[in-house]
């Protein structure tokens, strides 16, 4: 068994306050002998405007945000998951990517944010993420020592095709690190989780934004890590926190020999 973690974070408008949050909770991951760490979606920024990422888009495997996430995850021994932080495309747009570092702070895998979130939830809410994110076009599943996973992002929970392509690369373990709305997240977001987990017989690890922001966003909080049976093992309401659970792949290969759903999948 491996022990994994979560990290639910407020992230306000300040980079440099968000990024300074993060030794605290590596430290308590490390102390708990986490050997991988899942950040929330725009950890390092939840900008007063959309249009405040595009100020600190960086260059993949240069910046700020890159070389303090890679200092970290040396520093204390753990495989992350780094939510998601904009990456440079253009002057107009960046890409949303989820990067993943091993324990030695090398940059094994990226993921760019395939689903965006463009809708109008009510009169006084609405999201256009297409206005300064470019799609990304690749499913990924990367090789770690916890277990093969496969990267996803916030709005891409609602596309199961998606989860399904990631379990045909192999993945046992899926990472959705969200900012969802509060909203939604009442309505949605522990159902989508756990149908995730259930329908592809693997582990869910979700961690969310969990309060008040800047900006006015309230998001829904209520990070989980979800077993391949669609059992909650660990859950946080609100505000700052970090869960972590114990993992067994042995346990998901058995139920997945017993019950081989993905097996009889048939493309139509």
């Amino acid at each position: 068994m491996s022990r994994v973690a979560v990290l639910q974070m407020v992230s306000s408008s300040n980079i440099k306050d968000n990024l300074s949050n993060l030794d605290v909770f590596f430290r308590k991951a490390a102390d708990h002998g986490v050997k991988l760490l899942v950040l929330p979606e725009n950890f390092a920024l939840m900008g007063l405007l959309e249009t405040d990422k595009l100020k600190i888009a960086e260059n993949y495997g240069f910046g700020m945000i890159q070389d303090f996430i890679s200092n970290l995850a040396k520093k204390y021994k753990i495989w992350v998951v780094a939510g998601s932080l904009p990456l440079k495309h253009n002057d107009y747009k960046v890409k949303a990517a989820s990067l993943v570092f091993d324990d030695q702070g090398v940059c094994v895998a990226r993921y760019d944010k395939i689903h965006l979130f463009d809708v109008n939830l009510n009169d006084e809410e609405s999201y256009q993420e297409s206005s300064t994110i470019e799609p990304g076009d690749e499913s990924v599943v990367v090789d770690t020592p916890i277990g093969k996973v496969g990267l996803s992002i916030c709005y891409d929970l609602r596309f199961p095709e998606l989860y399904r392509q990631l379990v045909l690369k192999g993945a046992e373990i899926i990472t959705v690190p969200a900012a969802f709305t509060a909203i939604t997240g009442a309505a949605h977001w522990e159902a989508l989780l756990r149908a995730r987990a259930i329908e592809n017989l693997c582990y869910i690890l979700a961690p969310n934004q969990g309060g008040k922001h800047d900006n006015g966003r309230n998001t829904y909080g209520h990070s989980m890590i979800v077993d391949p049976w669609g059992k909650i093992h660990k859950e946080l309401d609100e505000g700052f926190g970090l869960i972590s659970e114990d993992i067994d792949l042995s346990h998901l290969r058995q139920l997945r020999k017993q019950f081989p759903c993905n097996d009889h999948h048939v493309l139509m």
